[in-house]
């Protein structure tokens, strides 16, 4: 496969999936300076995890004291 095959085949495959930064770019904090977007979004994941983390808590609390599922 030569550079612009490989190169050509790169493109492709981002037109179709979409991918237009790293995906693992929201897994973890950084020690790097990511891009005022990747920032915005991983705050916005880390506000989702604290979201459900407190919806657990909560159903496992009402399940606690009731001792049905909720």
């Amino acid at each position: 496969m030569t550079q612009q095959e490989y190169d050509a085949a790169v493109a492709a495959f981002i037109r179709a999936k979409g991918v237009t930064r790293c995906p693992t770019v929201c897994a973890t904090q950084t020690q790097a300076s990511p891009a005022a977007a990747d920032r915005e979004a991983l705050r916005q994941r880390a506000e989702e995890r604290e979201r459900v983390r407190q919806e657990r808590r909560a159903r496992a609390e009402v399940q606690h004291r009731f001792g049905i599922a909720a």
